[in-house]
């Protein structure tokens, strides 16, 4: 099993990760050929950088189920997500070195499940950017984007507001005295 072979120490981030409120969300949402694809990405602000927390649903089987995960510059998710713009890049360097540049999402049954620790960016520089998760692999070689092919889910970062729910409320309805019932 994965945790018995993780020191203490690992086991204890992974649950509080799992158990503590993130500073941003991007809510993920695939494209109209790719309408099952759902899910979160979390970012976590640690004293050593930014943990991004992916929980993606419904991810198309593919050769390799392998899938190029970026932080793009627009805060934009339309049509075919190409208005996410290109990869965020505040120092204007090359690809792989972009401070939107991901480790790889691996699908397993369609779903895929990563922790990653990254200083290229702070938590309030990628607010109202995008997270897009392509279709194929990123080759880490070509220019400007790593050959990853088409954009098959897009989900703008937020701020994260726990009262962030209340605010879909569409109805409050009084059942007696002291109960209500909230209409989502």
């Amino acid at each position: 099993m994965f945790f018995r072979n993780m020191n203490l120490q690992n086991r204890n981030v992974l649950r509080d990760i799992a158990n503590s409120t993130p500073f941003a969300i991007a809510r993920i949402k695939g494209s109209q050929e790719y309408p099952d694809i759902v899910g979160t990405v979390k970012f976590f602000n640690t004293t050593n950088g930014v943990i991004v927390f992916n929980d993606i649903k419904g991810l198309p089987q593919t050769q390799t189920n392998i899938f190029a995960e970026h932080i793009h510059q627009n805060d934009e998710c339309v049509g075919d997500f190409e208005s996410a713009g290109a990869h965020f890049n505040p120092t204007d360097v090359p690809h792989p070195q972009h401070a939107g540049d991901l480790p790889p999402l691996f699908s397993a049954g369609g779903n895929a499940l990563s922790a990653v620790l990254t200083d290229r960016f702070t938590l309030n520089q990628i607010i109202g950017k995008t997270v897009i998760i392509h279709e194929n692999p990123d080759d880490f070689v070509t220019q400007p984007s790593g050959n990853s092919g088409a954009r098959i889910a897009c989900g703008i970062i937020e701020r994260y507001n726990f009262w962030f729910c209340f605010l879909r409320i569409s109805k409050i309805y009084k059942t007696n005295k002291h109960m209500y019932i909230y209409k989502f």
